[in-house]
């Protein structure tokens, strides 16, 4: 009989190379909120799987970039805290023409190298590439660090997806599942609802307003209507940083917001199952990504282990 194996594994790489994408794959959930800008993930946000002969419990980190905040100066230091305690780590890069290996990647490989754990190397976005530069791109790469397995993946086409669980498991300890069958992420209701507008709001803003948003929900509440149908009511306020931002979110007689909250109340209806009334609001907060009471709310460092 096969022994059950369970362990943690921490995803890393530069913003927008395919992390929350690749995490979602594995979990086939939506976990993580993914959008086409830069640093979206702001927390260490889980994900387990349970199959047949493990549970492998995913955690989806920052990006690395130079931070020029508060914010940004804690994204970076759980994305490398989350290396600390974990069995597998994860080490996503972009395909790229040149074969080559950025600032931001060598970066990363350097606290691979200090942290001497048991690394897979997924190269993602390989139909971006030939097939002589990925093979160029792997030997290039093996030579910096010895690697377990390296995994070529297309995450949006859900491509080398079984390769990776499988690569995986070879390197999980034996141990009891830490979370029940049912369960798909540690986040609480609220926490997705959260990142369930935020990410819509990243998905139709422009460029400029986004890394000054985060939401917070002020009342989450299920209640039966007048026919008995279960409903959830949702009040949400979106934070910026000025008042012109403010403007842009909320739009030309409110059509902005109205579409921010069309299209968050589908996925959240979706993820709960039931009805959602949603209502949002915008305001104006400052600097709120210097403002450690804040920010210090990002810095869950939920990559930490926590066996039952």
């Amino acid at each position: 009989m096969q022994e059950f194996k369970s362990g943690f594994v921490s995803i890393i790489g530069r913003t927008n190379v395919g992390k929350s994408t690749l995490m979602n794959a594995l979990a086939k959930e939506k976990v993580s909120i993914i959008t086409n800008k830069v640093q979206t993930t702001r927390t260490a946000i889980k994900a387990i799987v349970n199959r047949e002969h493990s549970q492998i419990v995913f955690i989806d980190t920052p990006g690395i970039h130079k931070p020029k905040n508060k914010l940004g100066k804690i994204m970076v230091e759980t994305a490398t805290d989350s290396l600390t305690d974990v069995d597998v780590i994860l080490f996503v890069v972009e395909a790229n023409a040149k074969a080559e290996i950025g600032k931001g990647d060598r970066f990363l490989l350097e606290k691979l190298k200090e942290k001497k754990r048991n690394v897979i190397l997924i190269i993602n976005k390989i139909d971006k590439i030939k097939k002589e530069v990925l093979a160029k791109m792997i030997e290039t790469y093996r030579v910096e660090y010895d690697f377990k397995a390296v995994i070529p993946t297309i995450a949006l086409k859900e491509k080398g997806i079984e390769d990776i669980l499988i690569e995986i498991e070879k390197y999980l300890p034996i141990g009891p599942a830490y979370y029940s069958e049912d369960e798909y992420t540690d986040q609480t209701e609220r926490q997705l609802a959260e990142e369930v507008i935020r990410e819509k709001a990243l998905k139709l803003l422009d460029q400029e307003v986004p890394h000054g948003l985060y939401v917070e929900i002020e009342k989450l509440k299920q209640r039966k209507t007048t026919k008995g149908e279960q409903i959830y009511d949702i009040e949400a306020v979106i934070y910026c940083l000025k008042k012109s931002h403010k403007g842009i979110i909320i739009g030309k007689n409110g059509s902005m917001l109205k579409r921010i909250g069309q299209y968050a109340r589908q996925d959240l209806e979706e993820m709960f199952g039931i009805k959602v009334n949603l209502q949002l609001w915008v305001k104006v907060k400052e600097d709120w990504i210097e403002n450690d009471q804040i920010v210090n709310k990002f810095n869950t460092l939920s990559s930490k282990k926590s066996r039952k």
